[in-house]
């Protein structure tokens, strides 16, 4: 229902659906719910009475009601179109959002505060000595950026040492070890005083002075945790080299051992690699066949095996030779060619031998190179 009042717009309209009366706004060019009596009744029978005055409450029911009555309005009205701000609500809040942390000073907590107040310094202190000090009491942080201890030597306006400093350590039980064993300690005739610094609100709060996070702050961050791992530290020279997992073992047979027999080869590298496995897992084991001095080399796992097996083998008896065992050099290379004249003579005996029917034939022919296994 449309009521004129004299205008050439309408200044009313009853909705038939909900018999709701809406208002005609001519500079906003669009319906607002009609606050009548009965609208008032029934947004207090909803919501309740305001504790404010009366006038308040109306303006209060009137503003509060407008939002949820424009979308209704737009929809059943044509050309009126409802804004988004009049549909979905602006605060934050109410969206869900997180709103962030004003910007300003920050309260450290008791039991996350690394942070000790030094007095009584010595006035020609160094900050490596400052460090030195503090340092028997834990480990001191450093600074993500530029990678400092994060100490700091108090001076004067003319630049002079005030014989006051601060240090942040790692962990808080630092703080309670420099409390009890660096308060009262003198250095050079001077007694400090230590006690767990009280940060104050000086001045007014400027974000531009913030120092911004690096780009791997949580990396270096984890590199500082790992200073306090209980694990030992490498030792100079601990690292060991692939070559000391191999040992070199002399005078275990005679190259003319082969001749006679060269099933013997096999026989002793079985034996051989049998004993060194006693000590660790053995990967490779080489005859050196040719060598005068009747080599042979075992390849270990690790270097310790080496070295326990080393130790076991040097000085033992061997097929009536005494053995002599110490770690390759990684250089030496024990390897000995076959002449064109052994070479001949070698081919002679195997003919020699395949042609005597009285000699047991061996099941597959002798391989006079070096021999492996792995």
């Amino acid at each position: 229902r449309k009521e004129d009042e004299g205008g050439e717009e309408p200044f009313t309209y009853t909705d038939s659906a909900d018999g709701t009366q809406y208002e005609w706004d001519r500079d906003k060019k669009a319906w607002f719910p009609k606050v009548t009596e009965d609208f008032l009744a029934t947004y207090h029978a909803n919501y309740g009475f305001p504790t404010e005055d009366s006038d308040t409450s109306a303006s209060i029911a009137k503003t509060g009601s407008k939002a949820a009555a424009d979308s209704k309005a737009a929809k059943t009205q044509p050309g009126v179109e409802a804004k988004p701000s009049q549909l979905l609500p602006t605060d934050p809040k109410q969206k869900g959002e997180k709103r962030k942390a004003d910007a300003g000073w920050f309260h450290v907590e008791e039991q996350k505060n690394t942070n000790v107040y030094v007095t009584g310094l010595p006035p020609d202190i160094t900050k490596d000595e400052f460090v030195e000090v503090m340092s028997k009491c834990g480990i001191v942080m450093r600074d993500l950026q530029t990678e400092e201890p994060k100490i700091k030597l108090y001076k004067d306006k003319e630049g002079n040492l005030k014989g006051d400093g601060l240090c942040c350590y790692l962990k808080r039980e630092s703080v309670e070890l420099a409390l009890k064993l660096l308060d009262e300690k003198e250095i050079r005739g001077y007694k400090l005083h230590v006690e767990v610094a009280q940060f104050q609100l000086k001045g007014e709060y400027d974000a531009s002075k913030k120092k911004k996070k690096c780009k791997d702050y949580k990396k270096k961050l984890s590199q500082q945790q790992k200073l306090l791992d209980w694990r030992p530290e490498k030792k100079e020279g601990s690292v060991r080299l692939r070559h000391e997992r191999v040992i070199i073992i002399r005078n275990m047979f005679h190259p003319k051992d082969f001749e006679e027999d060269p099933l013997v080869l096999n026989e002793i590298r079985e034996d051989l690699r049998t004993e060194c496995e006693k000590f660790g897992q053995v990967k490779k084991v080489i005859i050196f066949d040719r060598h005068p001095d009747g080599v042979a080399s075992v390849s270990f796992k690790e270097s310790e095996e080496s070295d326990v097996c080393k130790q076991a083998l040097n000085g033992r008896w061997f097929g009536g030779r005494q053995l002599s065992v110490e770690t390759w050099d990684g250089v030496t290379d024990y390897q000995v060619e076959e002449t064109s004249r052994e070479r001949e003579e070698r081919l002679k005996g195997w003919q020699e031998f395949l042609g005597d029917p009285d000699q047991e034939r061996p099941k597959k022919p002798p391989d006079n190179d070096s021999s492996e296994s792995g």
